[in-house]
């Protein structure tokens, strides 16, 4: 008999399920138009779903310009300061979806720059959550992403350092990164492990499910930084690992005959995504 394992910590955390929660509400109330800052999750099938019900997505400052009425939903990833302060010039309703989480690491960088710290960011700068973080910032923000970044930087003499991480960051990679700049010579540098919880245990349990299946299935979107993570999480224990969107990326002629296959799914992965993926690998077997 083939097993399936669904890792029960897959699918939207709480940052993205309320900040779904709060665009679905604004697009209930009647009050448009409606437009979050950027896609609301890294998920195009809720972003279709919402597109349909009258909200629109705005990529830019620019665009955001052009808008003269009604609500800008800051999305779960959070914004820079200038794009917040730009909606309530205009007149606008603000409505902050940003994840608790990620507004910690906002007001840490606000307070720690101001006190004139060099902020350092642990993540991908070109994820919508770094850059929005950074946008909180006095200063300039230095990012990491890769090791080698971590390697060359070049501490300011005197200046004390607060380091951050993107909330989705993979944890070995940042307690590794952690060790590296220990010994780049900072005179004082405070390490704040802004990780969330979530991420943690979802990249733990994606670990130790991968290690003990034939096959892994990660689902998400392919924007999703979270889900990227697990992929490659995954993919490190096991070397049948596939990364699919929908259950129409799903070749379930690539699975295993026999064993265990293990299933998870990113933070912005939907329930019913899963629960249709899960329902025909067990059909199929």
């Amino acid at each position: 008999m083939r097993e399936v394992k669904v890792a029960s910590s897959a699918g939207f955390c709480f940052g993205v399920q309320r900040a779904v929660d709060m665009v679905y509400r604004e697009a209930e109330s009647g009050e448009g138009p409606i437009y979050t800052y950027g896609p609301i999750i890294h998920n195009e099938q809720v972003v279709e779903d919402l597109k349909r019900r009258g909200v629109r997505v705005i990529e830019s400052l620019d665009q955001l310009e052009g808008i003269r009425k009604g609500t800008v939903i800051i999305r779960s990833h959070g914004a820079a300061r200038e794009v917040c302060d730009s909606i309530r010039e205009k007149g606008l309703k603000l409505v902050d979806a940003t994840c608790p989480f990620v507004k910690k690491i906002h007001n840490i960088v606000s307070r720690r720059s101001a006190a004139g710290e060099q902020i350092i960011v642990i993540g991908n700068p070109d994820h919508p959550e770094v850059q929005g973080i950074c946008g909180w910032s006095e200063s300039p923000v230095i990012v990491l992403s890769e090791e080698s970044d971590v390697r060359s930087l070049r501490p300011e003499p005197g200046r004390s350092a607060c380091i951050v991480s993107q909330t989705t960051f993979n944890l070995n990679k940042f307690n590794n990164f952690v060790e590296i700049l220990a010994d780049v010579g900072y005179d004082r540098c405070d390490v704040v492990n802004t990780i969330c919880n979530a991420t943690e245990e979802r990249q733990r349990e994606a670990r130790e499910l991968a290690g003990a299946s034939d096959a892994m299935i990660v689902i998400g979107g392919r924007s999703s930084s979270n889900t990227q993570k697990l992929y490659e999480i995954c993919k490190h224990e096991c070397k049948e690992t596939y990364y699919i969107q929908t259950l129409v990326d799903l070749d379930i002629r690539r699975l295993p005959s026999s064993g265990c296959v293990g299933i998870t799914a990113g933070a912005s992965t939907p329930k019913n995504i899963i629960e249709e993926v899960s329902k025909h690998v067990r059909k199929e077997f």
